[in-house]
C-alpha cells in the first residue's frame, strides 16, 4: 500500500480547503458553455499549480475544461516502454446548483472523537445515527460545512487527490508509470461536462473518474438519465373576474406534481429502483415550466418512467379544460455498464488497485452518473472511483482526510497494475 507522510496528507489538506473556497455552483438555466463563467477561477488555479508540479502543457480551454500531462518516466529499454496505455483521471470543476457554493467555511476537526458533531452557523447535527460512515471515521481528520452551503467535496476531493498523485507522482521519480492525462471538467452536475471535451485531444486509451463517495467504491454501472420539460399554459385574467375562465398554470403544475406516483419518487426507492424527480417548478398563472429527472438503469425501465409521465399528464389535462400541456424528454447520459464489460480489464485492474491499497473493493452501480457515462459510450470506458465525500449535494456535506489519502494511494496503483500488466 501507498501511504502518503504528515506533509503530503497536509498538502492534501491545504489543496481541498483551498479549492472549496472557489464557488464554482453550475446553472442548467444557462445556455453557455461552461454555464457559469466562475468556474473558469478554480480552472484558472489549477492550470498554475499544475505547471508548478511540471505538467508544461496543463492548460485551460475557452469551455473552462482543464488539461494537462505527466509524462511515462520509463527508460526506452524498460519491457513496458511504449506499450503502455495512456490513462486519464477526472474529476469534475463545478457544484451542485440546488444548494450554494458560495462563502464555503470549511470546518477542520482534527480528531474525530466519535459522537454529534454540531453545525456552527446552525446548530444542525451532524450524527452517527443519521451519518452511520462518522462511526467509522473516529479519529480521523474530518472537514464538514457550518451549515450554510454545501462544502463542495463532490467532486473538489477528486481534484485534490488527483493532483496530490500529480505532486507524489513529481517527488518519487522511482516510482515508474507509464503516461497519464488529467481533465478538470465544468458543468458535470448538469451534465453538460461532456459537450465540449476534447476526446480526440485528450488522447487516453481508459480513464477513471474521482466522483463516489465511501472508502473502497469502485462503480462500473450507472443510471440511464433523461431530462424532461413540462411546460403549461394557462389563461391569466382578473381574479375578481376569474371564475369559469382562468385556467391556472401554476396549480396544473402543481397537480402533475401531486400525481406522481409515490413509489416511484427517489425518497421511496434504492438500489436498482428507478425513479422521476420533480425538481424544478417556476412560472405564473399564464406558464409555469416543471423540470423533472428520469433515472432507471435499463432502456426499457426508463422508458417506463416517461410512459407514466406522460399517462400523468393526460389525466390531469382532464381536470383543466383548455389547458395547454407539452412535454419535452432529452437524453442526458446512458447506463456505462454495457460498454465497460466489453473491456473488462479497466475494471479489473481497479479492483485490484484497490486491494493494494489495503481496502476491501466495493463493485456498486451508481444512483446517479458521472463524466464516465458518456465517456464510455464514446469509447473512453471511464469507471467511477471513490474520493471519500459524505451527504453530497447538501448542507451536512463532510468527508475524511484518511479517506481522501487513500483515494490517493488507489490512483497511484493503477498507474502501477497498468504498467505490470503492459508488459
Amino acid at each position: 500500500m501507498i501511504r502518503l507522510d504528515p506533509s503530503e496528507t497536509r498538502a492534501l489538506l491545504e489543496r481541498f480547503l483551498r479549492y472549496v473556497q472557489v464557488d464554482t455552483q453550475s446553472d442548467d438555466s444557462s445556455l453557455g458553455h461552461p454555464s457559469t463563467d466562475k468556474q473558469k477561477n478554480l480552472a484558472r488555479l489549477l492550470v498554475d499549480e499544475l505547471k508548478d508540479l511540471g505538467s508544461a502543457d496543463a492548460m485551460m480551454s475557452e469551455s473552462g475544461h482543464v488539461y494537462a500531462t505527466v509524462p511515462s518516466n520509463l527508460a526506452p529499454d524498460h519491457p513496458a516502454a511504449g506499450k503502455v496505455p495512456v490513462l486519464g483521471f477526472l474529476a469534475h470543476l463545478d457544484t451542485y446548483p440546488g444548494t450554494s457554493g458560495a462563502n464555503v467555511q470549511p470546518q477542520v476537526v482534527a480528531i474525530y472523537p466519535g459522537g454529534d458533531i454540531v453545525l456552527p452557523a446552525t446548530g444542525a447535527l451532524l450524527s452517527p445515527a443519521h451519518q452511520p460512515n462518522l462511526a467509522r471515521c473516529i479519529g480521523h481528520t474530518l472537514i464538514h460545512t457550518d451549515g450554510t452551503t454545501l462544502l463542495g467535496a463532490d467532486d473538489k476531493a477528486g481534484i485534490a487527490e488527483i493532483m496530490t498523485a500529480v505532486d507524489w507522482l513529481s517527488r518519487h521519480p522511482a516510482f515508474l508509470h507509464g503516461p497519464l492525462r488529467v481533465a478538470f471538467t465544468p458543468d458535470e452536475e448538469i451534465g453538460r461536462g461532456i459537450e465540449t471535451f476534447d476526446l480526440q485531444g485528450f488522447g487516453a486509451r481508459y480513464a477513471y473518474t474521482l466522483d463516489g463517495a465511501e472508502l473502497g467504491e469502485v462503480e462500473d454501472e450507472t443510471f440511464s438519465a433523461d431530462s424532461a420539460t413540462i411546460t403549461v399554459v394557462g389563461h391569466d385574467v382578473h381574479p375578481g373576474q376569474a371564475k369559469n375562465v382562468m385556467i391556472n398554470a401554476v396549480r396544473v403544475a402543481s397537480a402533475i406534481v401531486e400525481a406522481l406516483p409515490v413509489d416511484r419518487l427517489p425518497e421511496t426507492t434504492e438500489g436498482r429502483q428507478p425513479y422521476l424527480h420533480p425538481h424544478t417548478l417556476a412560472g405564473d398563472v399564464a406558464r409555469a415550466e416543471l423540470r423533472l429527472l428520469v433515472r432507471a438503469f435499463t432502456d426499457p425501465e426508463l422508458h417506463e418512467r416517461e410512459e407514466v409521465l406522460r399517462e400523468t399528464i393526460r389525466r390531469v389535462e382532464t381536470r383543466f379544460p383548455g389547458v395547454r400541456i407539452s412535454l419535452d424528454i432529452n437524453p442526458s447520459y446512458r447506463n456505462m455498464g454495457e460498454a465497460i464489460a466489453k473491456d473488462r480489464k479497466v475494471l479489473d485492474h481497479a479492483i485490484e488497485a484497490v486491494r493494494r491499497q489495503g481496502i476491501e473493493p466495493v463493485r456498486r452501480a451508481i444512483r446517479g452518473g458521472t463524466d464516465g457515462s458518456r465517456l464510455s459510450a464514446m469509447g473512453l470506458l471511464t469507471p467511477n472511483l471513490f474520493t471519500g465525500g459524505q451527504s453530497a449535494h447538501s448542507v451536512m456535506e463532510w468527508i475524511s482526510l484518511i479517506w481522501m489519502a487513500e483515494a490517493v494511494g488507489v490512483c497511484l496503483h493503477l498507474m502501477e497494475v497498468w504498467l505490470e500488466k503492459s508488459r
